[in-house]
């Protein structure tokens, strides 16, 4: 017999119970990236191979890294290659917002640029609840996205690189953008957004073509660094010569690795 003080549970509440255990939870239960978070002012404690091999100083140049493919995962890696070299703009803060039972949530989305003008750049991309904390998580996804840049000639191979080695096209969304190559002393002839994009990557002449909605900078910019990145993709004549691929970092300090571990 049951107790006459229990209250019988509501059929909406058994309904709606019944429908969370079918359904599964739905909250947010995404662990924190990045893994352990150093000091900034303290010393930095690398946690991939890569970063335990930059530190040890194996690894001297960053080109090394884009040679073998390797995946950068810790921000600090760049910033011990490219610290005094890396400057960085905001190019666009939008608000975004999403429709909750609760009514809108809204939220700021940051695009960080960055680069060192001589052949590196990166574009970051970050959502937060703070224009602060936007712009700084977007700064480190900027870092983390650098890719290198390829520059050619326009003509006479007579100083240094100044242009794109070829035509190259890039898209996002409904912009295209296409870089042509120019001669020296024509400048950067693009709007305010790729040209920023340009001389952050180092170009220092350079038309460019473009297509689609370029209102929204943010696939303006998107658009622009996958035209840059895809310099490295075109095998000109310059790069025919057979080329010696070395070992992987990898495997060429597996020895130190190891050691590292059982520390």
């Amino acid at each position: 017999m049951a107790d006459s003080t229990t209250p019988a549970p509501a059929a909406g509440g058994e309904k709606s119970a019944d429908r969370r255990g079918r359904r599964g939870f739905r909250g947010r239960r995404r662990g924190r990236r990045g893994g352990r978070r150093n000091d900034e002012a303290g010393e930095w404690v690398p946690v991939t191979k890569l970063g335990r091999m930059v530190k040890a100083g194996l690894i001297r140049y960053l080109e090394e890294i884009y040679l073998h493919s390797l995946p950068v995962k810790e921000v600090q890696i760049i910033d011990y290659f490219l610290k005094d070299k890396l400057v960085d703009e905001v190019m666009k803060v939008m608000p975004v917002q999403k429709q909750t039972r609760a009514g809108q949530r809204t939220r700021f989305k940051a695009f960080v640029i960055v680069g060192d003008k001589d052949g590196h750049v990166g574009l970051g991309v970050k959502c937060s609840k703070e224009v602060a904390n936007a712009i700084k998580g977007a700064l480190v996804v900027a870092k983390l996205a650098i890719v290198p840049i390829r520059r050619g000639y326009w003509g006479n191979r007579i100083g240094k690189p100044h242009t794109v080695p070829c035509k190259v096209k890039g898209k996002s969304g409904s912009v295209r953008v296409r870089l042509i190559p120019a001669p020296r002393g024509t400048g950067l002839v693009a709007s305010p957004v790729p040209k920023k994009v340009l001389q952050f990557a180092g170009i220092e002449d350079c038309y460019t073509q473009t297509c689609g909605q370029t209102a929204t900078a943010g696939n303006f910019a998107k658009a622009t660094v996958a035209a840059v990145s895809r310099t490295y993709q075109f095998l000109t004549p310059d790069l025919w010569p057979a080329y010696e691929f070395t070992r992987s970092p990898y495997h060429e300090h597996s020895d130190f690795l190891v050691d590292s571990d059982k520390k």
